[in-house]
């Protein structure tokens, strides 16, 4: 044996036990040791040496010196040995995935290997892919947003899911003046795919109900006083959601038609048709439509055969290329210019606006690309040959989450927060579910970083993460938002390892992002509370219309009477079924509003007054009241309700939008 090996054996190391020193005994006694433990090691000689050579063992490396008195031992031991386990295995273990079958997925870019040996000739057949990708793509995407003509009504006009003729509580304005006109106009448009999935996000007041999370058709069935033709709607219902329900277009293709404004209504009975279930409203308003018979064109929204061109070229793509650059970079222009202007587009009227939109998106969010190709896609990427996997896994993951608005949009969770989670049924116990799921996966994925040695280095860049999100929640005024294109880019650093379950999560968290861009763009992770709350209840005061006295009740008009609005409000806003009907800035002293039966109806602006019609001393009348601050509303109140036999049913607590 060499003369400087040395065998170490447990029988000949003498530990003397520890004993802790104070500062003053170390000078009292000069020979006094440190407050470590003594380890002294006696090593034979070996193959007639004598020589000794000292070692250090185990315990000596797990106790140095003692620079830290004050902890514990046992604490010390828990501490190195959990640092030990963080740094992982010597030397690292780098996952590397082997594939099932290999010849099997490596033969297309074998073949296009013996085929194309040139460098060149492997680019010029790349040039040629690219071109039949963007040639289809724009034929199938043009046809699917220009071409169409509604006959007798012109080119119609594209409009997004939510668009209506009437705006929310006082949004048309006194007497809804701002909304005009309410008959004797047509309208040809045209919806995108999907619009029975668009529902209100906030509850919204209609009469003396609530609506929340269902799509916003209010009426549609065929009251008995009125065997019209067609069916009729209100005003404020979603048109391509209204024209679902009547059977104009469908669901999954969207269409083109026209519609035709037909005034005041005094009955919008509620049913269920094609999926959806309209929202009854038993009295009158100022503004309906209905859709105009045999005017559905043929013109379709294309999203799914342009979906299934989108996913052929990046299938074939994915199988015939082992450079991460060429697959992350084609797939990820790919998919972004699907999304933005296919499957999820900007919610914008104009087809051309949507271009501009999407192509001011890509470039700030080809940047972020890079820097995820550079430090999460490229790692893993890097040497893959399992193909056919990485196509199943990454690239059906990358879809997943950039079909966003058809895959994670089912959750019923629309935005993280507590807002939402509060009043959005089963949102809690779907985060919960979320976040177990998530604790799970964090879990592998930091046993594989460990494996790898770098388990140190992410969690530093995790703790950074969690100290900057603390302090934007710590920010006042602001309110904390994680978009999905923020958690993506979260998520993303802990999936930089080649192993089965990262490339999926890495997929859908790339397309996560994707879809969060190209849809929303780079919205802020701050936001103030009125931008989260939208069309939410602003949580402002609330009139009490009973604080002078009870509303009086005439034989054909009832009156009210409240105080004067409190500071900083300056003024009353009054809604008569639905519609703005009073709207008064008062300085001082009690106020009242009268409101007469004869006044439910009102005048279409063609000299018209609708006689027939007027049935509405058979029908209830609701009231709601909000303060005003110049020309902005607070909450109103929740609906009050003067029944036809004269009566008055108070309002419940609380506030209504």
């Amino acid at each position: 044996m060499a003369r400087n090996d040395v065998v170490e054996d447990d029988s000949d190391v003498a530990v003397e036990p520890y004993r802790d020193q104070s500062p003053g005994d170390d000078a009292e006694d000069p020979s006094a040791q440190s407050s470590a433990a003594r380890i002294h090691v006696r090593s034979q000689a070996m193959d007639g040496d004598d020589s000794l050579t000292p070692t250090r063992s185990h315990d000596e490396f797990l106790l140095p010196s003692r620079r830290w008195r004050w902890i514990p031992v046992p604490v010390e031991r828990v501490a190195r040995a959990v640092g030990d386990w963080v740094r992982g295995p010597h030397p690292p273990h780098i996952q590397k995935i082997n594939p099932f079958l290999p010849r099997l997925q490596e033969a297309p870019v074998n073949i296009i290997n013996r085929c194309f040996p040139k460098r060149s000739q492997k680019t010029w057949l790349l040039v040629v892919f690219y071109l039949c990708w963007i040639i289809t793509f724009i034929a199938i995407l043009h046809k699917s947003a220009f071409a169409g003509d509604v006959r007798g009504y012109g080119t119609p006009s594209s409009i997004s899911c939510t668009a209506s003729f009437w705006s929310n509580n006082n949004g048309c304005g006194l007497n809804g003046n701002d909304c005009r006109p309410f008959d004797n106009a047509t309208f040809a448009f045209r919806c995108p795919a999907g619009c029975s999935r668009t529902m209100v996000l906030n509850p919204r007041a209609v009469g003396a109900q609530e609506v929340n999370y269902r799509p916003f058709v209010i009426g549609g069935g065929l009251p008995n006083d009125h065997r019209d033709v067609n069916p009729v709607y209100r005003g404020d219902s979603f048109i391509c959601g209204s024209a679902i329900h009547a059977g104009v277009i469908s669901n999954k293709a969207g269409g083109c038609a026209a519609l035709g404004l037909v005034g005041e209504r005094d009955d919008y009975p509620g049913t269920k048709s094609h999926g959806i279930s309209s929202i009854p409203f038993d009295t009158t308003f100022p503004l309906s439509y209905s859709f105009i018979p045999d005017t559905a064109s043929q013109c379709k929204d294309l999203r799914w055969p342009l979906l299934a061109v989108s996913v052929t070229f990046t299938t074939i793509l994915s199988l015939c290329t082992s450079s991460p650059s060429v697959f992350f970079s084609s797939v990820f222009v790919g998919l972004f210019f699907h999304v933005g202007l296919g499957s999820d587009p900007p919610s914008l009227t104009d087809y051309y606006s949507i271009v501009s939109v999407v192509l001011g998106r890509f470039l700030p969010a080809a940047f972020v690309a890079f820097a995820i190709y550079r430090y999460c896609v490229r790692r893993q990427l890097t040497g893959l040959t399992a193909h056919v996997e990485k196509t199943v896994l990454w690239l059906g993951g990358c879809w997943v989450g950039a079909l966003n608005n058809y895959t994670f949009d089912h959750i019923p969770i629309q935005r993280l927060t507590g807002h939402d989670l509060n009043q959005q049924p089963g949102a809690k116990v779907a985060l919960v579910i979320i976040v177990v799921a998530l604790l799970v996966i964090a879990l592998g994925q930091v046993w594989f970083l460990r494996l790898e040695g770098r388990l140190p280095r992410y969690l530093v860049i995790y703790v950074i993460f969690a100290i900057t999100l603390a302090l934007f929640v710590a920010i006042p005024g602001l309110n904390l938002r994680i978009h999905h294109y923020i958690l993506a880019l979260l998520l993303l650093p802990g999936t930089a390892m080649q192993t089965r379950p990262a490339l999926l999560y890495q997929g859908i968290l790339v397309g996560l992002f994707i879809n969060g861009i190209a849809r929303w763009g780079f919205d802020s992770i701050l936001q103030t509370p009125a931008a989260l709350l939208g069309d939410a209840q602003l949580g402002s005061k609330l009139p009490n219309i009973t604080a002078v006295g009870a509303p009086l009740v005439g034989l054909d008009n009832i009156t009210f009477t409240w105080p004067t609005p409190p500071y900083p409000y300056d003024g009353m806003s009054v809604l008569v079924n639905d519609v703005e009907r009073y709207r008064g800035y008062i300085a001082e002293g009690p106020n009242t509003f009268t409101w007469e039966k004869a006044n439910d109806h009102l005048d279409n602006g063609n000299g018209d007054d609708d006689s027939d019609n007027r049935t509405a001393t058979s029908r209830p009348t609701y009231f709601r009241f909000g303060y005003m601050r110049g020309s902005s509303s607070a909450d109103y109140t929740k609906a009050g309700t003067w029944q036809p036999d004269g009566s008055w049913t108070e309002m419940h607590s609380g506030p209504s939008r």
